[in-house]
């Protein structure tokens, strides 16, 4: 969840490098990036840009982005892409409101995530 988000973000890819901020714990990677080893750039399988153009949530404000601020989020999305080989996904959500609540949240996401099916039986084998 990101508390100052007003709408659903669909993140497509991570960065390795420029991780200087400090969690809530005061702890970030000495080196500045999540892997050693792992590439400048990862991309998510998904392609998000695609979800985010055929998704339409009454009310509700889901756009596409390439950058979630190399804080935990990314540090945590850039693992799983590395780990998953780019088979993950990372979408922020904003808090719940009298307006956005927990089941027209939920009810977006499922149907983010239908589209993401719907998506990946369209790709050839």
């Amino acid at each position: 969840m990101d508390s100052s988000a007003k709408v659903i973000t669909l993140e497509q890819c991570r960065r390795n490098k420029g991780y200087t901020e400090k969690d809530i714990g005061g702890a970030h990677p000495h080196s500045g990036c999540c892997l050693q080893e792992g590439p400048e750039r990862i991309e998510s399988a998904v392609n998000m840009k695609t979800i985010c153009k055929n998704i339409s949530l009454p009310g509700i404000d889901v756009i596409y982005s390439r950058d979630a601020g190399r804080y935990l989020c990314e540090y945590a999305y850039y693992t799983s892409l590395y780990y998953g080989q780019g088979r993950a996904m990372f979408i922020h959500v904003p808090p719940l409101t009298n307006a956005l609540t927990a089941k027209r949240l939920s009810q977006a996401l499922q149907n983010i995530i239908q589209e993401v099916l719907i998506l990946y039986h369209k790709k050839p084998a």
